[in-house]
């Protein structure tokens, strides 16, 4: 079988390369033989052009005689061009893994191969992700596949607002390459150097290549005047030295942009705007601690490390418990490597460190960083740094092993917040152990706020203890319901959606009866009661299982305390993300406010659809019903003719992220 390989790959990479001149439809395919002691590309065996990524090879080999069966990987390379401008969903089924890549960004992984080949997806896996396209524009796209054992299968398909689901059909596909990739740096490396070359792959079709440089992104993107370093024939340009830009070298701490345009006078698409990449030099400060700056339950035995600065040679570190002593220290000792032993820390306690800089003539002074040890404050919700926060997020947090009560501090102002004490406006009181949650009213959309938790018990001399600096963001949209917040015990979701069976009586409400229909809402297997794998965003969605045979029809029912006021900021549009399975029966899909504003959606199939899909609602459609939008008080799913019941059949469904948003801003004269 060998001597016949030998043979058969030159041939048939051969009529890869005479496929790409000619811009043939599809994607190129690589298929790898896989080796359990070396890596998942081992052996290159095969290069082919597949019209679509659309196969079920269930036990037998994609080429049979030439790759294994088993423990195969395969790289799809080529162009993608949208047919039209708009979001594009993409997704993948695979068994075993993949990743995904289009126009250099990664949208989907699910991808956990390893030497041992432990796989921790289920048999098969679903993938998804969205990137926002051009139409006519073509954009490089590249899909990596494994396969250890068993059954093997590999789809990739799309969809829009616009578009059902399809696998994505080969005249969208071409295995041309006429951009430049293979950047040299890779995007985003860091360099250790004061000049360098840059090195590309040309695009399939490229006479000479314009290059574009500088420090500013939107520069470079833009293709701005003194950008442009020129056109030339070679695939290198040096940088750093007299000469060429940046003749006095490339300064520490600078993140460079660069873009190569492929050019060809004779070709109608000429030229081929490339990808914007970027590089940095390394600073001269230290960067990257470890433990990560604000980091929580960090050992009682840490030890301390960074990644040094460019050029340096010593490093002076300042460990303390108060930020202010640590920012202001001066005159440490010096020391040649990069990890720092501060000895036994204390339980519960927030340190801050500094690592100075020296590379022989001058000493670069470092951030101040900060972590929190076991049995701190911590576990703050919403999380440090988390983005599109709610707009009535009460604040809860895990209190530390010593405290007694807390200090609240909260603010837009960081610096205020981050130097307050009980005489500051960003003061808003304490509490006692077991009220660990602060709700700051109605915040304003769009916002980032600040806030600090000090941990207080008076019979400790070290009391109080000042809590770490926390931020988050609040979202441009509001949220109707992202179901993170229900759990078992606390807020079960089905005594907020009202689905057929009702619920028991509990402590806060009398028994329901529920509300007739054949739904119901939620998943008892599940810790919080919620879908918790098949999510679109953050980690619960909820589950609808519907039933029209007897009661004719299926809905869930919520009722709305915030928003009510359809109309605040301007909102125009009710966003609700769902997904379905291909066997559930193609019931209608609806929204009814109020009880009888009644809005189906287009795809009477919808139900049927099984990948994660948005469903945009202009607002007006409700309006239209006579709705009063300042005054919402109930929103409903549900499945069938609400208003004309037939019988007919069954199926589950889950939605996520329901928000309202407003118009997107006007374009910039």
């Amino acid at each position: 079988m060998y001597k016949e390989l030998i043979y058969l790959i030159p041939f048939v990479l051969v009529l890869g390369l005479i496929s790409v001149a000619t811009g043939t439809e599809g994607l190129k395919g690589e298929y790898y033989h896989a080796t359990i002691s070396a890596h998942e590309w081992q052996d290159l065996v095969l290069t082919r052009i597949d019209p679509m990524v659309n196969f079920d090879w269930d036990i037998d080999s994609p080429e049979s005689g030439v790759v294994n069966s088993d423990n195969f990987t395969v790289r799809w390379t080529g162009m993608i061009e949208a047919p039209n401008s708009e979001t594009y969903t993409f997704h993948t089924e695979a068994n075993d893994g993949v990743r995904l890549w289009v126009n250099n960004e990664m949208i989907i992984d699910t991808w956990t191969w390893s030497k041992t080949w432990h796989v921790t997806q289920p048999p098969i896996e679903f993938g998804s992700g969205d990137i926002t396209l051009t139409a006519g524009q073509q954009y490089e796209i590249i899909l990596e596949y494994y396969e250890h054992d068993g059954n093997a299968r590999c789809k990739l398909s799309w969809s829009t607002p616009t578009l059902t689901q399809e696998a994505i059909p080969s005249r969208y596909l071409s295995v041309e390459r006429p951009h430049a990739h293979n950047p040299d740096p890779a995007d985003d490396d860091i360099l250790r150097i004061a000049l360098a070359t840059l090195v590309w792959t040309p695009g399939g079709y490229a006479a000479s290549h314009d290059v574009y440089l500088g420090e500013n992104f939107d520069d470079v993107d833009a293709g701005a005047a003194d950008t442009f370093r020129g056109n030339q024939v070679s695939t290198s340009f040096s940088i750093g030295f007299p000469g060429v830009p940046y003749p006095d070298g490339l300064v520490p701490g600078t993140t460079f942009y660069w873009r190569i345009d492929e050019v060809n006078d004779l070709h109608p698409n000429s030229p081929w705007k490339g990808t914007v990449w970027s590089f940095a030099i390394a600073p001269r400060a230290a960067y990257n601690p470890d433990p990560p700056d604000v980091a929580e339950f960090v050992d009682l035995n840490a030890e301390l490390s960074w990644t040094k600065g460019f050029g340096v040679m010593l490093h002076y570190v300042y460990f303390g418990d108060n930020f202010d002593d640590v920012n202001n220290a001066d005159g440490g000792l010096p020391q040649g490597t990069a990890t720092f032993h501060p000895g036994p820390l204390d339980l519960a306690k927030t340190y801050y460190w500094r690592v100075d800089e020296f590379d022989g003539i001058t000493t670069y002074k470092g951030d101040v960083w900060s972590f929190l040890t076991q049995g701190a404050v911590g576990s703050p919700e919403p999380a440090n740094g988390a983005m599109d926060v709610k707009q009535t997020m009460i604040l809860t947090w895990s209190h530390g092993v010593f405290a007694d009560s807390h200090q609240v501090y909260f603010s837009t102002d960081k610096e205020a917040v981050k130097n307050a004490d009980t005489s500051s406006p960003e003061y808003k009181g304490s509490g006692n152990l077991g009220s660990q949650t602060y709700d700051p009213r109605m915040l304003e959309w769009d916002s980032t706020y600040y806030w600090r938790i000090d941990e207080v018990n008076n019979t400790n001399p070290d009391s109080p203890w000042t809590g770490p600096l926390w931020s988050f963001t609040t979202a441009n949209f509001l949220v109707v319901d992202d179901f993170e917040d229900y759990d078992v015990g606390k807020n079960e979701i089905w005594w907020a959606w009202i689905d057929g069976l009702g619920y028991a009586s509990h402590p806060t409400l009398p028994a329901h009866p529920g509300n007739g229909t054949g739904s119901m809402v939620g998943d008892e297997n599940t810790p919080s009661y919620t879908e918790e794998t098949i999510v679109h965003g953050g980690g619960k969605s909820m589950p609808v299982f519907y039933d029209n045979s007897v009661l004719l029809y299926s809905e869930v029912e919520l009722t709305l305390s915030y928003p009510r006021d359809w109309t605040e900021n301007g909102i125009s549009t009710l966003s609700i993300w769902f997904r379905g399975d291909s066997a559930n029966a193609a019931e209608t899909l609806y929204v009814a406010l109020i009880g009888s504003a009644v809005v189906t959606h287009d795809n009477p199939n919808a139900a049927q659809i099984d990948t994660w899909t948005q469903w945009n609602i202009n607002l007006q459609a409700f309006a239209d019903q006579g709705v009063n939008l300042a005054n919402v008080n109930t929103i409903a799913i549900g499945f069938g003719d609400k208003n004309n019941p037939l019988a007919g059949g069954s199926g589950m469904m889950y939605f996520d992220d329901i928000r309202l948003y407003p118009p997107p801003p006007e374009p910039a004269p």
